[in-house]
Formats: structure tokens, sequence, C-alpha cells
């Protein structure tokens, strides 16, 4: 009887048990079905991997890890109220961070606006372990005017979107039991004047949707008293080593060991003892290791050597932490012919790549996953670039981390803001300096941009000198695009389509930091169905593929003449653009991989040189015989009588027409144009030498030989096919042109050349 009520009442305990367990599945399947991505336009394929549990799950900092520590993406309660009113006792549901409230992927997808405010809450426990540490509050990013109450004690104030901060909240938790965060976020967007990049409140054209809040990973880190605050690491390329500048809190009788790492293989290592300062102050230090026959980093070869640092008092290590840097140096120079280039490691490199955004149509400032931040390297890696323009705004650390990694340089611009006032001013100042701290150590980032084009631009002298100074070892582009101020070390033009170079300098190289926007919508992987946009519009991935094949191959005549970058717009569609290499799902790669690779890696091989069979008027006016009314039949013959045609030196066409030498005013609809040279044999190759806006119709000795649409923004190199050659031939020749103007500016000069290729070294 004993043994059978033994058996009954285990079956009873099993049910009893499973009746738990399904309970508390259910509790944990109910508190899963409270969120769902929102019903946003488009959605990437990683957007159904995304929930509470698994939101962005990577360690933050990758370049100063630490193993212990507490994410706090998932879902938090938040409410959206007026902008003065005091803090809620009640909110309106949960929003799923890091992804900002605007996005599908927050699971809310509302607006808020400059006379509203966003409050966010939740709740936490503090494992047992950290009761002998100091805890610190951590965030990526959140956009813009932040403020953080742990328990109810206001921990601080941080303006700024795009650069993380932390509080130490030790002193505010609570004994035992649950503890508090809660966060309000006032964000002006385009009504402020703050950094704020792209977004506005209407998004339309080349600017898009708004973010409010958190928008990058919160989180939990315990240290101890004796800590490691931050890391600034400066390879030396040339001297052989690297230089490891730390801040350590409550440094007194503490003792720091730095070893750099070849995988596991210790490659050299130091200790520096820290003596004077109080045990609440911060010890700034320095430590230079030699890194002996280094593993150089490139796009092409991207070793990243480790690092790991522990700090210690009394033979006790108090804080240890693991970071990486890569061997690589960035300058520009002059190369054998006396031209400014940009030297990698001490070898010229071309550098290519997209303007990259950094939006997505589910999460709009956030990726929904590392995965899905990895995957847009990956493709651009695949289509043979080596750079990326980070366009007005700043990534998290884990995007760097992976251009790192894989080999992608970066370009970093300075997400722009209206800078009407002192005060203004003096925040994107602030900022700037921020972001150039915390993002500093990536061996990708070369090259800062402080303005794009005209984007609130100010004082652009000074900014240059204090970025020098921040950080001397990265390139300067003082203004990517049209409102050049003539200092730093990069000239920046913009072109679309393009492409274009600015004239060299004696102390500056030349750039191309915008050109390209070749456009193609794909249907149902759009923002919306109608009314998208591109530069130039094409209807399948063939012609696409084609005209940007030929869009690159126009490059390698400018990097002959002195080009050393080019940004083609863009990495993929966003919102309305659909002048991406991807669609803004990131579904669709719609170029031809090999083709664009093939056509991108032609642009890394030794400069070609340019011989100028017939040159044009650009550096000195040639004699043209031109007319502005309609000729008769046979103009284009070089037996056609042309008596009556004035005579004029080239260029022709209208003052401030972009790229242009204009010597002779043409400001009608239609021109034509004559003119006779010499050749002293027939050449095996040869291209036109044009700049032409808009329609070119090109006749050598009678023949058509070349028909062009549209315009360009300055002189390009177009080649001749083996027909057209034909029609060249040893002695007198004649060129004859009809370019047709319908809008804006307007001009014509034509010449010939002949692009001769070098030899790899």
């Amino acid at each position: 009887m004993e043994r059978m009520e033994r058996k009954l009442l285990s079956k009873s305990n099993r049910t009893w048990v499973w009746g738990v367990v399904w309970v508390v599945l259910l509790g944990v399947c109910a508190a899963e079905g409270k969120y769902k991505v929102a019903d946003g336009p488009l959605l990437t394929r990683w957007a159904k991997k995304v929930s509470p549990k698994n939101a962005l799950r990577e360690y933050p900092r990758p370049q100063m890890v630490r193993k212990d520590w507490q994410n706090l993406n998932g879902l938090w309660d938040y409410t959206i109220v007026g902008k003065d009113v005091s803090q809620p006792s009640e909110f309106d549901g949960e929003i799923l961070v890091p992804y900002p409230i605007e996005s599908a992927l927050s699971g809310v997808m509302k607006k808020v606006g400059k006379d509203k405010r966003l409050w966010y809450r939740r709740t936490f426990s503090v494992s047992k372990k950290w009761k002998a540490k100091r805890i610190l509050l951590h965030f990526g990013a959140v956009d813009w005017d932040t403020t953080v109450w742990v328990n109810g004690k206001e921990m601080g104030n941080h303006k700024g979107g795009y650069d993380p901060f932390s509080f130490d909240i030790t002193d505010a938790l609570k004994d035992k039991g649950d503890q508090e965060i809660v966060l309000s976020v006032w964000d002006p967007t385009n009504a402020g004047s703050q950094p704020r990049g792209k977004q506005v409140v209407k998004p339309g054209g080349i600017m898009y949707t708004a973010v409010t809040g958190i928008w990058q990973t919160a989180w939990l880190e315990p240290v101890a008293a004796a800590h490691i605050e931050s890391l600034k690491i400066v390879p030396d390329v040339d001297g052989e080593a690297v230089v490891v500048k730390m801040d350590v809190a409550s440094p007194k009788g503490a003792a720091a060991t730095v070893t750099v790492l070849d995988g596991k293989k210790k490659v050299s290592s130091g200790q520096i003892e820290i003596t004077g300062g109080g045990g609440d102050g911060v010890a700034t230090l320095s430590i230079k290791l030699g890194v002996k026959d280094a593993k150089l980093w490139s796009p092409d070869s991207p070793f990243l050597y480790g690092l790991k640092i522990a700090v210690s008092c009394d033979g006790d290590v108090t804080d240890e932490v693991s970071s990486y840097f890569g061997m690589r140096k960035i300058e520009m120079k002059k190369d054998e012919s006396g031209i400014n280039r940009l030297f990698l490691n001490n070898e010229v490199l071309f550098q290519y790549g997209p303007l990259d955004q950094g939006w997505w149509p589910d999460g709009l400032y956030t990726a929904a996953t590392d995965e899905a931040l990895k995957y847009d390297i990956e493709v651009l890696k695949r289509l043979g670039c080596n750079m990326l323009r980070k366009h007005v705004k700043v990534e998290p650390d884990r995007l760097y981390y992976w251009c790192d990694k894989l080999g992608l340089l970066v370009w970093q611009d300075m997400p722009s803001g209206n800078n009407k006032s002192g005060a203004d001013k003096k925040q994107f100042e602030l900022e700037l300096t921020r972001v150039i701290g915390a993002f500093g150590n990536h061996p990708c980032i070369i090259m800062w941009v402080p303005f794009n084009e005209g984007w609130g631009q100010h004082d652009t002298g000074r900014y240059v000198e204090l970025i020098k100074e921040l950080d001397p070892t990265r390139l300067v582009n003082n203004a990517s695009g049209w409102t050049d101020r003539k200092v730093g070390d990069v000239h920046d033009v913009h072109s679309y389509p393009g492409p274009a170079a600015p004239p060299n300098e004696e102390n500056r190289v030349a750039v191309l930091g915008e050109f390209g926007g070749l456009g193609l919508p794909v249907k149902g992987h759009t923002w919306q169905d109608e009314k998208n946009w591109g530069y130039r519009s094409y209807e399948t991935h063939e012609a696409l593929t084609e005209a940007y094949v030929n869009l690159l191959g126009r490059l390698r005549p400018l990097i002959a003449g002195g080009l050393a970058a080019a940004v083609y717009t863009q990495t993929s569609d966003v919102e309305v653009e659909v002048n991406g290499m991807m669609t803004y799902d990131r579904d669709m790669i719609k170029l031809d991989e090999k083709k664009a690779a093939a056509a991108a890696n032609r642009l890394y091989l030794p400069p070609p040189i340019i011989k100028t069979i017939v040159p044009t008027s650009q550096q000195k006016g040639r004699q043209w015989k031109y007319t502005t009314d309609k000729p008769a039949d046979g103009w284009e013959k070089c037996d056609f009588d042309d008596s009556g045609w004035k005579k004029g030196p080239g260029g022709f066409g209208t003052e401030m027409t972009p790229g242009t030498v204009v010597r002779t005013e043409w400001s009608g609809s239609n021109i034509w144009i004559r003119r006779q040279f010499e050749l002293a044999e027939k050449p095996d190759q040869a291209n036109l030498t044009i700049h032409h806006d808009e329609d070119a119709e090109v006749y050598i000795n009678g023949k058509l030989v070349k028909t062009l649409k549209d315009y360009t923004s300055n002189y390009i190199q177009v080649e001749l096919n083996a027909d057209a050659l034909k029609a060249l031939k040893a002695g007198t020749n004649c060129i004859a042109v009809h370019c047709r103007q319908t809008g804006g500016g307007q001009y014509i000069d034509v010449g010939l050349a002949n692009v001769i290729e070098q030899p790899e070294k």
C-alpha cells in the first residue's frame, strides 16, 4: 500500500511539475507574444530573427572587451508625452530596445517630434557576484537629449546622438530586489540645430525618416575601483611599434601590463608602474611596444594583432580587457611623377567604394542583427570595393569591427547639423571631439570628414586644425563637395553622374567624393511602389550593369591625371532613392557581381598615362569654326565650305556650368563646331576627351563616331571602337560636333587622347 501511495504521489508530483513547467513556458511565450514587428513598408530577411530575447546580443565594444557584462536590450516600457510633462507614472506599452521608436523593429513605429518627449523604463537585477564592484551603465547611442535615473536618482544628462556614454550607478543601487532605470529623450530632429545627418520630420528625396531614442545597445558592466576607463591605440608602421595610452581610474599603487599578441603567440609585453594619483583620481599612462616585421593591415590583408591589458594592485589583477589593432599607415604625398596620391603603408592605393548611408527599412538607424551589418561589408568586398564613405552618420562599434576584420577602409563623416548660433557650434565641436575619441582606434578609419558640402559648414579651417591635433595619424577632408575651403589634405568634388576630378594641387590630393547615382527600382523591393528616383534611371539589371561598368571605365583616365579616390552613390537604395548597388531590403544585388568587381579591380592597377593626340581647350584655347544657325547638309564633311562660319576658341558655353572653361559664349539651343588637325601617323587606339552639356554627335572625317546623351560635369574619356578608329588617317583630319541644349548649364569641347595602361609592378 505504501509503495502504491509512493507511486501515486510520484505520478501526481510529475503531473504538478509538468503543470508548473507549462505555466512557465506559457508565461514566456506570452511575454514573447507581446512583441511583434510593426507593419512597416519593407523588411529585411533578418527581421524574422529578431525577438526580445535575442535583440543584438553581441558584446557592443569590441576594442575594449571585458568578460563580465549584462545586456539590457529587450522589452522596455515606453510612453510619449508632452515635452514639458514631468516623469510619467504610467506607460503606453512596450518597445524593443535598441530599435528606434519610429522603426518597425521597435514594435511601435510611432513619431515623436520636437513637442514631445519619449520616456523609457525597465527593471533589472544585479548579480550577487558583482556586490563588491562598481556598476557602469552604458549606452551605445541615444538620439538626442537624454536624462537617466536609476531607482529615482538622477544619474546625469547627455546630449549627442552618435557617441557612447556611461554612468556609474553603484551608489543608486538598492541592496536587493529589482532595480529601475528610467530615461527621458527629447529630439527636435531638423527643427533643432544639433548634428542629425539626414533625419527629417517630413522625409523625401535624399532625406529620410527621423530617429528618436535608444538606437544602440544598452548594457551593464562591473568593474573594480582600479579599472581602465579608456584606451587609445596608435600604430607606428615605420617605427615597428605600437603606442598604447590608457586612462586608469583609482590608480594609486596600481600597475598596468600590456601584451601584444599574434593569435596566441606573444609578440611583446611591458609594464607601467603607476605613481602618484589619489584613490579616486585618474592617471593617463602610455607605453610603446615593439612590433618587429609587422604584418601590415590593408584591405587585401586585414591582419589584426591582439592586445591584452591588465591592471593590478598589490599583485592582484583588478581589471583585464582585451582589444586589437592593425598596423597600418595612411598619408598623402607625391608619387614618382610628382602627383599627390593616397598612400597606404607607403604604397599608392587608389580608393574606391560607395557612399554608405547606413539605413535599414525595418530598423532605420539600427540593423536588425549583427549578421546584417556584416553582410553589407561582405557584399562591398565581393563587388571589388576597398573603402566606403560613411555618410553623415556614425555607426555602432560593431560596424567598424567588421570593416577592420574584413578589410574595408572608411572615410568617416561627421553628422551634419544647422549650426546657427554659438551654442550650436559649441555642441557640434563637442560631439565631433567625442566621435573622434570613441572610434579613433579602428584601423579601418583613415579619413575624417567634418562637413558634407555646405550643410551646417562653419569655421572649417579651425576644425581641420582641431582634428589634426586630436588625431595627427589620419587625413582630414575639410568638406566633401562644392564648398571647399582650400584647407586639409583633400580637395573633394561631387559630380553626378560624372565622373570628374578636381585640378591637381601642390599640397592636397584630388578625390571624387560622390558620383554615379545610377537608379533601378525593383518591384517588390522598394520603400514605395511609385515615385522612386535615382540620378539616372535604368530598366534592367543588364542596362544598369553596363552603365556602371562604363562609368568606372571613365575613372581610369582621371586616375592618370591625378584622381586618388572615388565614392559611388550608393551601397543600397534608401527609402525613395533607388540608386543603390543593392535593394533597400538587401534582398538583391542589382549589379552583375563579376562584371562590377572586374571593373572595380581595374581601378587599382598602376595609373595609366594619357598621351594627348588632339588637345582640348581646357588648358589653352583652340580655334574652331562654329555656327548657331542650322547649317546645310554635309556640314560634318572635311570639304564643306565653312567660310561663312564664325571663329572662336573652345570651349563653348555659359559661365557657371560645372567643370567648364568657357572661352566663347554660347547660350542658344544648338551649336555646330568644326576644326582640322594633323596626325603624323594613324593611332592604334584613341579616346574622345569631351565635356558635353547636353547631347552631342561627334564626326571624324565625315563619319559619325560617337553619339552621347545627357551631360557631363567635367571632361571625360570616351573610348572609340575599332570601326570609329578607321575614320582617322595620317595627315590632315577634321572633327565636327553638333551639341544640343534643353535647359540648365551648357558646354561643348572635344579633343583626342590615347590612354596607355602601365604594367603591374
